[in-house]
């Protein structure tokens, strides 16, 4: 089976359609969380998700913060104004698919979560410490992580070490535990503006990392006619 696997959506419409349009052939969808926050397209993209034929979808951050079930003070004041925006703008239907979203999956040989298998929401695997003290808490080979916004991952051993992303060639999934992570669809963060993704190859057991094209300023110009602070607007253009 070939399964679309995504994360970090930030009511980002323009990305969301641009990976969904040029991903290749897949039969399945796994979402790790994060369809809301810094976007000003909250509506249109649960909507978009919640319509896709066989749908795995996780919970982040940013939507428990629109649910009131993180305390939007927790985060910097342009992400948290956005976040109430948000909880605003956002239809009762959606906020209740959002409220039943688990935090947390496996999937066979996969993990599934937003954050880390220590802290599903919140904690961010950024650097091969973090990853060491959270591979004990994955029970399965694989583990797919998302908001971090960044491709790459982590392989377990001592030490642990990166696995940097290689868009020209998958990475064939051995015995070796890994950490996963497709990157950020609606706002990257890895010096590169373009929606990221992967595709996972349960049959023929490959991890490969793709990056759609889209225009950003789609995006943006919905977000300077909603006001949105322009730190924001500005960073959908550079990839930070």
């Amino acid at each position: 089976m070939r399964i679309l696997v995504i994360s970090d959506i930030h009511a980002n419409a323009a990305a969301l359609e641009a990976v969904l349009s040029q991903a290749d052939p897949h039969d399945a969808v796994w979402c790790l969380g994060d369809l809301v926050g810094y976007g000003p397209d909250p509506n249109e993209c649960v909507a978009r998700i919640r319509a896709l034929p066989n749908l795995t979808c996780l919970s982040g951050n940013h939507d428990k913060a629109v649910l009131g079930e993180i305390d939007p003070d927790t985060f910097n004041d342009d992400a948290r104004s956005v976040i109430i925006w948000t909880r605003n703008a956002l239809a009762a239907e959606h906020l209740e698919y959002l409220r039943g979203l688990p935090v947390d999956l496996s999937m066979d040989d996969f993990t599934l979560v937003h954050g880390s298998p220590r802290q599903p929401v919140w904690e961010y695997i950024l650097n091969r410490s973090i990853a060491c003290d959270n591979f004990p808490y994955i029970d399965t080979p694989y583990c797919l992580i998302g908001h971090s916004h960044i491709a790459g991952g982590f392989g377990e051993g001592v030490p642990c070490f990166d696995v940097p992303p290689d868009y020209a060639k998958p990475l064939t999934l051995s015995e070796q535990r890994l950490i996963l992570n497709p990157g950020g669809v609606g706002q990257p963060r890895d010096q590169n503006p373009m929606p990221a993704f992967a595709i996972l190859d349960t049959d023929a057991r490959t991890w490969q990392y793709r990056r759609a094209s889209y225009d950003p300023r789609i995006t943006q110009r919905r977000m300077l006619e909603l006001g949105f602070p322009e730190r924001l607007v500005l960073r959908l253009a550079y990839g930070w």
